[in-house]
């Protein structure tokens, strides 16, 4: 059965589209009018495996903040949408990704319960055209949208863009944990009998 989500936030401010489909190749098209955000998208869907269409128009000439934290709504709900009833995923998923002098850590659980931990070392304000207060913008809004708890920790490092870029692809990693399919449990991976 095809795991597949589709959402779509239209505002005043942003219009976002989304697509996600959650057995696939990494396949991306991420469009956002923010060119950092968009390396940053393209690696969470290829390292988890997930084809990934985004288009996003927002009021960029305010700045950024509308459009990242939209488009971590907008990509959350569609992933809730691809996982459906949940039966059978494996839930929880924790990796660790290396990037240069950089070392993230990211662990989940896709629970129905979201919630999110970051810790990050000293960023530089800009990573390219990319604010980098918006990163707790964008995952808080993805954690709660998708149902998602969320544990993301860059334990060290001094780059910026390295240490975002090793976050991104251990979220992209650990998802792919998550949302694998584990014929063991025969239902929803809960003893409560749902994940919500």
């Amino acid at each position: 059965m095809e795991r597949l989500g589709k959402a779509e936030r239209n505002t005043t401010e942003t219009r976002v589209a989304v697509s996600i489909q959650l057995d696939g190749n990494g396949e991306v098209n991420c469009i956002t009018g923010i060119g950092f955000f968009d390396h940053m998208l393209t690696l969470l869907a290829a390292h988890g495996r997930v084809d990934l269409n985004i288009d996003s128009k927002g009021d960029l000439e305010v700045d950024g903040h509308h459009t990242v934290e939209d488009v971590g709504i907008v990509l959350g709900k569609a992933f809730h949408q691809a996982l459906g009833d949940k039966k059978d995923i494996q839930r929880y998923g924790t990796a660790f990704a290396p990037m240069d002098e950089s070392l993230a850590t990211v662990s989940l659980d896709i629970s129905g319960r979201p919630y999110l931990h970051i810790e990050f070392p000293a960023l530089a304000p800009m990573a390219g055209d990319f604010d980098t207060q918006l990163l707790e913008e964008f995952f808080r809004a993805f954690s709660i949208h998708g149902g998602i708890t969320l544990h993301i920790r860059v334990l060290y490092g001094r780059n910026t863009h390295h240490m975002i870029e090793a976050a991104f692809k251990a979220l992209g990693q650990a998802l792919r944990q998550a949302v694998g399919v584990n014929s063991q449990w025969d239902g929803v991976p809960s003893t409560k009998g749902l994940l919500d």
